[in-house]
């Protein structure tokens, strides 16, 4: 056995402290890239610490480094950014914040996906680490990061040349709350999350009356004839042991009831674990696209533009196995095996940037008896609520007890005297 148990006991993070700041948290979510006021929670908190804070980072982001004699370097990043959701949870410490969403109407705002966890959580791991500074040495880095909603806020930070203002990690370090039984710590090697793009198809049409079909050419018929081909992609051109998804999230054309509009728009959301299978998929839509166009009759070319940017994440074998028997030791049968998920992430690129490998787990979240019985019944996809449902609501103990300890399992694998 190994002296991480024993040091994890030494020093006991202030539960009330953590609490009072998950709630603050929690009823004040802020969306991607305007999380001022959060920025200035955070900056609040580090204060409370040894650590040497860098601030502003690509907007809103935010890293303190503690250092702590030789050693390893670790980096450990967690995320800040609420949704445009309107909150359904009843907690006594729910948001009822409404902003100005993008297109200028009011929206609710919520932390329907779990990144006040993972702030909370790690806030609770720096007070461990620099109250504890006799029982590791190296260099701790812990980065908050804005935008992941959005994919922006990684890259921000790496656009602002977070890789000159850190040490070089020897390991990236993140985690995420997820469905599944509360407390229980879930990792794998290999793929976790999917890669991902949305892509934006603009259809050429020739406007007319809708008394006089005749003059126009329609391209509200051309895109529900590239949404019906584009159903078969999946099916018919990739392998049925692969995985791929092609979403059609949404259909725009036409401002009134009786012209034919002069042109429609697409959006499609995709998701891969291969970037093989996503070159194909991408060089298959914009046949599709192309051909569909042409066949109505116009001779103008179609628009394809690719955003939201998701890379794939896949977890190093290396670094997996070296922190998973920590992991084990600290967690017992509440360490288990990940399930892979077709959600994506933009944490992969703090460590490309850094040229490192990286390993990320996922938290239970969901109280143990509503999974016990949602799995008993068979009913998991119906009863359980999921990240981004207005409903998602974690269960704060035991989800902020083992995210919290899983990150200082990680980091101390690496950073133990």
């Amino acid at each position: 056995m190994s002296a991480l148990p024993g040091i994890l006991s030494s020093y006991e993070v202030d539960p009330v402290w953590q609490r009072r700041l998950y709630e603050i948290l929690h009823s004040n979510p802020e969306l991607s890239m305007h999380e001022a006021e959060t920025h200035r929670r955070i900056l609040t908190e580090l204060k409370r610490f040894d650590c040497q804070v860098i601030a502003p980072v690509g907007t809103h982001g935010i890293v303190a480094v503690f250092r702590n004699g030789p050693g390893a370097t670790v980096l450990h990043r967690a995320d800040f950014d609420g949704l445009p959701v309107t909150e359904e949870t009843g907690a006594p410490y729910a948001s009822h914040k409404i902003v100005d969403g993008p297109g200028g109407q009011p929206v609710g705002t919520m932390h329907a996906c779990g990144h006040d966890i993972h702030t909370a959580a790690l806030l609770g791991a720096c007070d461990f680490l620099d109250h504890t500074r006799d029982k590791w040495s190296g260099t701790f880095i812990a980065l908050f990061q804005p935008g992941e909603e959005t994919g922006e806020g990684a890259q921000a930070m790496v656009n602002d040349n977070l890789v000159g203002l850190v040490p070089r990690p020897e390991v990236c370090f993140g985690l995420h709350v997820m469905p599944g039984r509360a407390g229980q710590v879930m990792s794998k090697p290999g793929p976790q999350f999917a890669a991902c793009d949305s892509v934006r198809v603009r259809i050429p049409g020739r406007s007319a009356h809708g008394s006089m079909p005749h003059n126009a050419i329609d391209p509200t018929f051309t895109a529900a004839m590239i949404i019906t081909r584009l159903q078969g992609i999946v099916g018919r051109e990739v392998d049925p042991a692969d995985f791929a998804v092609v979403t059609v999230a949404s259909m725009r054309a036409g401002t009134t009831n009786n012209i034919i509009p002069g042109e429609a728009e697409l959006t499609l959301n995709c998701r891969f674990y291969s970037d093989k299978t996503k070159a194909k998929v991408y060089a298959s839509i914009e046949r599709v696209v192309h051909a569909e166009v042409l066949a109505s009759g116009i001779t103008d070319a179609p628009t394809i533009e690719y955003f939201a940017h998701g890379e794939l994440l896949t977890n190093d074998a290396v670094v997996y196995n070296r922190v998973r028997p920590s992991f084990d030791e600290v967690f017992a049968n509440e360490s288990v095996k990940a399930p892979r998920k077709t959600v994506s992430e933009d944490f992969s690129n703090i460590p490309a940037a850094f040229g490192v490998p990286y390993f990320f787990w996922l938290i239970g979240c969901t109280p143990a008896e509503q999974w016990d019985g949602a799995v008993r019944s068979d009913r998991v996809t119906e009863d359980i609520p999921v990240n981004h449902m207005p409903t998602f609501l974690p269960d704060y103990e035991p989800t902020i007890t083992a995210a919290t300890r899983s990150t200082l399992a990680a980091a101390l694998t690496y950073l133990t005297r």
